[in-house]
């Protein structure tokens, strides 16, 4: 159990690491290999094999860890048609092991002591003994490769020996994440949180709409972002022009819910206008804030239950003395009140916890949230507005 629970976190760690020189790059697993990192194509630049020992000992030259290894390897590369010398996908072992000296192993590390054709030669001797069985048909799909094959094969390979145990890792993920160390068990509680949700979609193969392809490590770095912000206060940049819509923006969004929950509680067209105008910016800024990276998709459905929370709060308190007999224009009146009082109250909750964020945005999403209202939920200003919103669904099926 350890062993997957250290594929998983090394992941993390990885690309944490990646993340200094190339945001870009992508890590999916159990995909080709454990863990494999993509470079802006489909093809994989990395297939990473994790293993984990918590005694770590010395790697054994005939240990079924790496011809298995090999053997994932070889199957692999068939898999995606053999590539060259130029496209050759990096294949490395990352061991908590140690590699002895005199051992392809230690040969095979990086550094000024790498040497690819002795260690090549000395992998051909060990494949070729008669010795174990365990691992026979694992050397003997390595020896089936042809020279050329072999030596390109050893070329790509790389040991990672040394590597920390499990229970050593939360240290080495904070360097790599430059978490301050006063900061670093409860930084790391909430990366790790989103981290474990993120790979189980890396590895959910049933249900499409609950799986992923990749996380890249500029997702990560923005993850990373929200959370070390909640400490530090760090605020969203706005770049969003805020200006007077247009007639014809605003009679785009006629037929939209966020309009009709306007018009069900009265309001004229000066009162929507200006509401739409916040609505209409707000949403440009959170997809800005989505494409480069400045908010997660998590992160943002964060933002929006908090504010839905504050409408449930005051919605619940203004219109818990109406009832079935109470006037329309009564109605009508008390939505105005907790559409007001719900603008008031989110204009001042931050996107991100510990910064703070203008009142348009705030504001805006609450519209926004308001025009994908569930009848059974909301968020709505006129009282009624779940049967409001049902009639209104039942006519557009019509």
């Amino acid at each position: 159990m350890i062993g997957y629970l250290f594929q998983c976190e090394l992941a993390l760690l990885e690309l944490a690491e990646r993340s200094w020189d190339d945001p870009a790059a992508e890590v999916r697993m159990e995909v080709l290999d454990d863990i494999e990192f993509l470079h802006g194509s489909g093809t994989p630049a990395e297939l990473l094999q994790s293993k984990h020992r918590s005694e770590a000992g010395q790697l054994s030259e005939t240990g079924k860890d790496f011809w298995r290894s090999v053997a994932s390897w070889i199957d692999a590369l068939k898999k995606i048609g053999n590539p060259g010398v130029e496209s050759m996908p990096l294949l490395r072992l990352v061991t908590t092991q140690v590699a002895a000296e005199g051992t392809f192993y230690y040969l095979l590390r990086r550094g000024p002591g790498r040497d690819v054709s002795a260690a090549l030669a000395r992998m051909e001797e060990v494949a070729a003994a008669d010795g174990p069985k365990t691992t026979a048909e694992e050397r003997k799909l390595y020896l089936e490769l042809s020279p050329s094959q072999r030596y390109q094969f050893v070329d790509a390979l790389v040991i990672s020996d040394g590597s920390p145990v499990m229970s050593d890792l939360d240290s080495s993920l904070a360097r790599a994440m430059g978490i301050r160390v006063n900061q670093q068990d409860a930084v790391l509680d909430q990366i790790k949180g989103w981290w474990y949700r993120v790979a189980v979609q890396l590895l959910e193969r049933k249900d499409p709409a609950r799986q992923r392809a990749s996380v890249s490590a500029q997702e990560l770095l923005c993850r990373l972002d929200e959370v070390s912000d909640q400490f530090a206060g760090e605020n969203l940049p706005i770049t969003e022009e805020l200006r007077r819509l247009t007639a014809a923006e605003i009679d785009a969004y006629h037929d939209d819910l966020v309009v009709k929950q306007m018009r069900w509680i009265g309001l004229k067209d000066r009162a929507i206008a200006t509401y739409l105008r916040d609505y209409h910016h707000a949403r440009a800024q959170r997809s800005e804030w989505l494409r480069t990276f400045k908010i997660t998709e998590e992160g943002l459905a964060d933002y929006e239950q908090r504010l839905w929370d504050e409408w449930d709060h005051i919605f619940v308190d203004l219109t818990d003395d109406l009832d079935d007999e109470s006037e329309e224009a009564d109605k009508r009146s008390v939505g105005k009140n907790v559409l007001s009082k719900t603008m008031d109250k989110v204009a001042d909750e931050p996107a991100r916890l510990g910064s703070t964020t203008v009142g348009w945005v705030g504001r805006g999403t609450m519209h926004s949230l308001a025009d994908r209202a569930d009848p059974d939920e909301g968020p709505g200003w006129h009282p009624d507005f779940s049967s409001l919103c049902r009639n209104r669904a039942n006519e557009q099926e019509k």
